[in-house]
């Protein structure tokens, strides 16, 4: 029996990986994914035991409505991605989670036409493709758009007011021009 055909991810050919059914996973630092590693506040970037685990299946299937099998890539990822509460500043872990399925057609033209008329991911296939770009811009749109804890562990400190409260509000003096000109001389 032949040994199983070593995949590099990094210049996947997606065609001959769906048509052998081929399976591959992996572990790869959260540093190698340089937009993710610097989407992350300042502090949170030192985790060096930070890293991705991903899995990715190639197969043949329909995409539905246009009757023909493609080209298709499963893909699951994980990683603990450390984010910036946008109530409390501080940075706690998100789990970031994938489980996508991605048909690939050739071209960039036929990709968008049926991507815009299908509700499944639809990429153009390149001769050799790296999945783990893939698989990072993935986790980057898992992430939260306003991330925040669901209770943040400090209570928020209340600002100092810049002003006094007995001060003018900015717009008095408008107002009081304003009523000047809505007066009649006598």
């Amino acid at each position: 029996m032949p040994s199983p055909r070593q995949w590099k991810v990094e210049r996947l050919d997606i065609a001959a990986f769906a048509r052998e059914a081929a399976e591959v996973d992996g572990r790869s630092p959260l540093g190698s994914f340089r937009r993710l590693h610097e989407s992350q506040p300042e502090d949170g970037r030192d985790n060096t035991d930070a890293a991705v685990h991903w899995q990715l299946a190639g197969r043949q299937d329909e995409l539905p409505g246009i009757g023909r099998r493609l080209p298709t890539l499963a893909l699951r990822a994980q990683a603990h991605v450390m984010v910036q509460c946008q109530r409390c500043l501080q940075p706690f872990a998100f789990d970031a989670s994938i489980d996508r399925k991605l048909f690939f057609v050739e071209g960039e033209d036929a990709a968008a036409a049926l991507d815009a008329d299908s509700d499944d991911d639809i990429l153009a296939m390149e001769p050799a493709t790296d999945v783990l770009e893939i698989v990072e811009d993935e986790l980057l749109l898992a992430l939260p758009l306003v991330p925040r804890h669901d209770v943040c562990p400090e209570p928020l400190l209340a600002r100092e007011p810049d002003e006094p409260a007995s001060a003018t509000h900015p717009f008095a003096a408008l107002a009081a021009l304003r009523e000047g000109s809505t007066k009649k001389p006598h």
